[in-house]
């Protein structure tokens, strides 16, 4: 089989590090061939805080999926999260020597150069930089200016920064582990490709994607990623809330949540108990389900709280930033009963949950169209499109090469009138190659 068909995503979570092995079928869906799985014990709110364990981890969840796969890892698709991560807007603009040229990818990498050189807090490095709409000579709301004519060409830019130490982190655990790193990726864009349709994203929809130690939001509007935000709260702070209110062990809290609980308190009658094995020759302890869901309720409340605030710094109110698709929810913390209905009530908008099957081919495990592991799905999805347009690239290359000595074959025609516009490359394929180079360097 031919290796660079496949392509391994590794979410480096909170709670679990699950590496997923995928490639594309015939029909341009994604086939999961293998998946791994294993309790991630060095990572605390999406950030590495125990390097060596964090390497064991990943190595247990490497290994299973490659023995579920029977393919060989080397190159692996990072996702990044975590509270360090922030996003702000900014709007920039440069003029142009020349505006009898038309606008062409030159200009437009100036301009994403020169929001790079922006000061930050010390430590914080510029991960992404999405353009929202340019203006050209005054004239606004542009969706791609190549092309055009104009002596100015200005953008409204939506900039995320996170630390580069948790980031350069990451890196040195993939690489500890014996990987080589093929891309990074933001993790709510990750997940937004999985479980989102085209039609939503256009519509305008707010994707949330609650995790262990985070909640990360992703709100598209015409196609564009519009605002990102990561909420240093998931289901972690549920259990833990569980655990202190009905003084019980962390293991049993868990399992609570995931058998009993409920966002919902109403949905409770008064008389129904669960009883509870004590430590050690202890009685055992009774909880009654309404108590349990008024705990998990306040909490819930507030993480959906915090980033409704996010939605509405986004602008949702705005008649023309209104998000017709409503929310989205997804990660492991979407599937606590009744959450959909909470969500619904505290912020007025639609809301159903995501599953990664938007992509996945049809005879997929039930398992892996899990929320759980949307954003592995999408980091899988990440890699193969990352793959695809270096072929593209490299088929570009040959054929100049071949056009000088005068041989082209009939595949590379193919593609060639097919693929005109080499893409812009992304930002993280840049950062991705800046992590390599400092940990090269390092060793």
């Amino acid at each position: 089989m031919d290796k660079h068909q496949i392509s391994v995503g590794l979410d480096i979570g909170t709670t679990k590090i699950v590496a997923m092995i995928g490639r594309k079928n015939e029909y341009g869906k994604v086939e999961i061939l293998g998946v791994g799985k294993s309790k991630s014990l060095g990572v605390h709110r999406g950030v590495v805080n125990n390097i060596t364990q964090t390497i064991q981890s990943i190595q247990q969840a490497v290994q299973e999926a490659e023995a579920a796969a029977s393919e060989k890892i080397e190159d692996v698709t990072v996702g990044i999260a975590g509270q360090h991560i922030r996003s702000l807007q900014h709007s920039d603009y440069i003029t142009r020597p020349n505006s009898e040229l038309v606008i062409d990818e030159t200009d437009i990498d100036r301009l994403i150069n020169q929001v790079h050189k922006l000061v930050m807090l010390p430590g914080e490095e510029i991960i992404h930089v999405l353009p929202q709409e340019f203006k050209v000579d005054g004239q606004a709301e542009i969706k791609e200016p190549i092309g055009m004519y104009g002596g100015r060409l200005e953008a409204n830019f939506h900039v995320v920064v996170g630390q580069v130490s948790s980031i350069r982190n990451i890196g040195r655990c993939v690489k500890s582990a014996g990987l080589e790193l093929e891309g990074i990726t933001l993790e709510p864009l990750a997940s937004a490709n999985a479980v989102l349709s085209q039609e939503e994203k256009e519509a305008g929809v707010a994707l949330i994607d609650i995790g262990g130690g985070t909640t990360d939001l992703a709100v598209f509007k015409d196609g564009i990623i519009r605002h990102t935000a990561v909420i240093p709260f998931g289901g972690n702070v549920i259990t833990e809330d569980i655990k202190e209110g009905c003084s019980i062990i962390e293991k049993q809290a868990e399992l609570l949540k995931i058998k009993f609980g409920s966002a919902w308190p109403g949905e409770n009658k008064d008389n129904e108990i669960v009883s509870i094995p004590g430590l050690r020759g202890r009685e055992p302890k009774e909880i009654t389900l309404k108590n349990l869901s008024k705990i998990i309720h306040a909490r819930v409340v507030e993480i959906i709280e915090q980033v409704y605030v996010e939605i509405k710094n986004y602008g949702h109110e705005e008649q023309k930033k209104k998000l017709i698709a409503g929310i989205v929810l997804t990660g492991g913390g979407s599937q606590l009963k009744h959450l959909k209905q909470l969500v619904e009530y505290i912020t007025g908008m639609d809301t159903r949950i995501g599953y990664p099957n938007e992509h996945l081919a049809g005879d997929s495990d039930e398992d892996i169209a899990s929320p759980l592991f949307a954003t592995a799905v999408g980091l899988v999805m990440d890699g193969l499109k990352r793959q695809d347009r270096k072929k593209a690239e490299q088929v570009a290359e040959e054929v100049v090469e071949n056009e000088s000595e005068g041989t082209i074959s009939e595949a590379q025609q193919d593609i060639v009138t097919e693929e005109p516009k080499k893409e812009r490359r992304s930002f993280l394929d840049k950062l991705t190659e800046r992590v390599k180079e400092f940990l090269d360097n390092a060793e």
